[in-house]
């Protein structure tokens, strides 16, 4: 399985809801809050392409997008292969 890593804030609902849905499939992820590492943040910026919102989701060296991205990608049965390919 791809490392997983997304870029979040505590107090960001979509955060938390693309976690619960990686926690949902068994999926381990590096979390980085920018919010108590605010260093991050540009690194964020750039790997996102000059996305500033939190969260920002990386499958290996796929930039997911956000929230609803991640969701798409699932309704999609697209996730579970981008995950294990």
């Amino acid at each position: 399985m791809k490392p997983v890593e997304i870029y979040t804030s505590p107090l960001c609902g979509f955060c938390h809801a693309a976690k619960r849905l990686l926690t949902q499939k068994g999926v381990s992820f590096q979390e980085i809050d920018v919010m108590a590492d605010p260093a991050r943040k540009p690194e964020m910026i750039q790997r996102a392409n000059g996305g500033r919102t939190v969260p920002q989701i990386f499958v290996g060296e796929t930039h997911v997008g956000g929230c609803d991205e991640l969701y798409a990608l699932d309704r999609a049965g697209k996730l579970d292969a981008l995950l294990a390919a």
